[in-house]
């Protein structure tokens, strides 16, 4: 369709230049029949016109067959720019707008990083607290078993020095008391108790 176009104006300029040339020759003609200098001087001012006339039309035919595609590549990388800037901006606003947010998400995060470590400290004092009450109550019962331990050991080490003390005391005063006639005495009476003892 262009092309149509573009043909029809060609042709309908080269039908101008034509009909264009012809009325210069027809008046180069008369003016050479008539003779008269004030004709010649019209048809000479009408032809200069003709002749800028088909200059001008050739000088718009060659811009205009010669400056669209130039036209329309400066278009075609001026739109691209535009579209390229127009993403770049839509990109720069959405990485604003994240930004935007996760700093006014920071305050939040950091107050709630801050609840979230007091109650982790707490949580461990505690832990440490049960684990030390824990460790005292071990330590206490461990203790108190060592005491009982200590206080079993050295009571029957009474005993036994007690009971070791009674028998020297008892052997001592034995040896005191028995004498060799209290001696014999004895032995006679435990012979009679078992001789009276049915076997």
């Amino acid at each position: 369709m262009r092309k149509t176009r573009r043909e029809l104006r060609m042709a309908s300029v080269c039908v101008m230049l034509l009909v264009a040339t012809l009325f210069a020759g027809v008046a180069s003609a008369r003016a050479a029949e008539g003779g008269a200098n004030a004709a010649t001087e019209h048809f000479s001012e009408i032809f200069k016109w003709i002749n800028f006339a088909i200059v001008a039309a050739l000088i718009v035919w060659v811009f205009a067959k010669k400056l669209p595609p130039v036209f329309r590549k400066n278009a075609e990388s001026i739109s691209a720019a535009i579209t390229k800037a127009t993403a770049a901006k839509a990109e720069a606003d959405r990485q604003l707008r994240g930004a935007e947010t996760k700093l006014a998400n920071l305050q939040k995060e950091v107050a709630a990083l801050r609840e979230e470590s007091k109650k982790e400290a707490a949580a461990e004092v505690e832990r440490i607290r049960a684990a030390t009450l824990s460790d005292e109550e071990k330590i206490a019962a461990a203790g108190k078993a060592e005491i009982e331990a200590a206080e079993r050991t050295a009571r029957k080490e009474l005993k036994e020095l007690a009971a070791k003390l009674a028998v020297d005391g008892a052997e001592s005063l034995l040896v005191k008391q028995l004498t060799p006639a209290a001696q014999e005495s004895l032995i006679d009476n435990f012979v009679k108790t078992l001789e009276a003892r049915p076997n």
